[in-house]
């Protein structure tokens, strides 16, 4: 398969998106990506000052980083569990355009003892945030979303999740709230699709995050072969594919599935920032549920 140059640096200029939890990880590689194609990227989150998380990373340095890379950063600070925080953020998306073209529900709690030994009886109910932020906030952020897509008869709404969404990973809830993710996505569709608004979700695979790198250098021995064993992507990467889908003509096609990242890299023809194209781990961690509508 050949692989294609990404596209122009100016594909999606006059687009605005919105990437929710993007001080770090997978969200700020996302919104980059977005910001070399020229699109105005908000992103949020909760970290404003370094030090406040004890992994690097704020919403203002991913905001830099954005117009650094072409386009232009937006920094938010944003709780996704505080409805009226969320509300705030698109007030003012809507205040400063008026439009929103892509939203990227990326925000997801991850419980501090994720991937510590344990039942889900032995560990706190404390643990629900991962439900708080993860499910509920891709409900509310979207629920906002749908109320400016929907009168401009245009706009993705993309939500992260991964193979947890059938293969047990971490814990009950994590899976829980992974596979819940999907199902909300396609349903979403069936709701949107007279109005030309996509719906899709993204299984993003091993990525090399701030937390990744942490988490292997740290416990790699308590993490499951099937994970240690994946060939890891950049955080930008799923952030391409995110551009392409956006620029796809095609798009409602695709409305209310669920699709492996590495898949549709594959079919895009796009490969990561090092030129590598990241394979799919279908054959040993499961395949979607959710086909599109379409």
């Amino acid at each position: 398969m050949s692989v294609r140059p990404m596209p122009d640096a100016h594909a999606l200029a006059g687009k605005v998106a919105l990437v929710t939890g993007a001080s770090r990880g997978i969200g700020k590689g996302i919104a980059i990506a977005l910001a070399r194609q020229g699109a105005t990227v908000y992103v949020t989150g909760r970290s404003v000052t370094e030090g406040d998380y004890y992994l690097p990373g704020t919403v203002g340095q991913t905001a830099d980083d954005c117009d650094a890379a072409g386009g232009k950063g937006v920094a938010v600070a944003c709780d996704h569990a505080d409805d009226a925080q969320v509300e705030a953020l698109f007030a003012q998306l809507r205040r400063d355009h008026g439009r929103l073209d892509i939203l990227v529900n990326n925000a997801f709690l991850l419980s501090d003892d994720l991937i510590e030994p344990g039942s889900f009886w032995e560990k706190p109910l404390s643990n629900l945030e991962m439900w708080d932020v993860g499910v509920r906030s891709n409900f509310i952020a979207a629920w906002h979303a749908a109320q400016i897509m929907v009168p401009q008869k245009s706009g993705l709404i993309v939500a992260i999740s991964g193979y947890a969404a059938t293969t047990y990973t971490y814990g009950v809830i994590f899976g829980t709230s992974k596979t819940a993710v999907g199902r909300m996505s396609r349903d979403m569709a069936v709701e949107l699709k007279p109005h030309s608004v996509a719906a899709l979700t993204l299984w993003q695979g091993l990525t090399m995050t701030e937390k990744a790198k942490d988490n292997f250098a740290r416990m790699a021995d308590k993490m499951t072969a099937s994970i240690t064993s994946q060939q890891g992507s950049s955080t930008e990467h799923p952030g391409r594919v995110i551009a392409a889908l956006a620029l796809d003509p095609a798009i409602m096609a695709r409305s209310g599935g669920e699709f492996i990242t590495a898949e549709l890299a594959q079919d895009y023809g796009i490969a990561d920032v090092d030129g590598a194209m990241i394979p799919s781990a279908r054959a040993t961690r499961g395949s979607p549920i959710w086909q599109p509508i379409a």
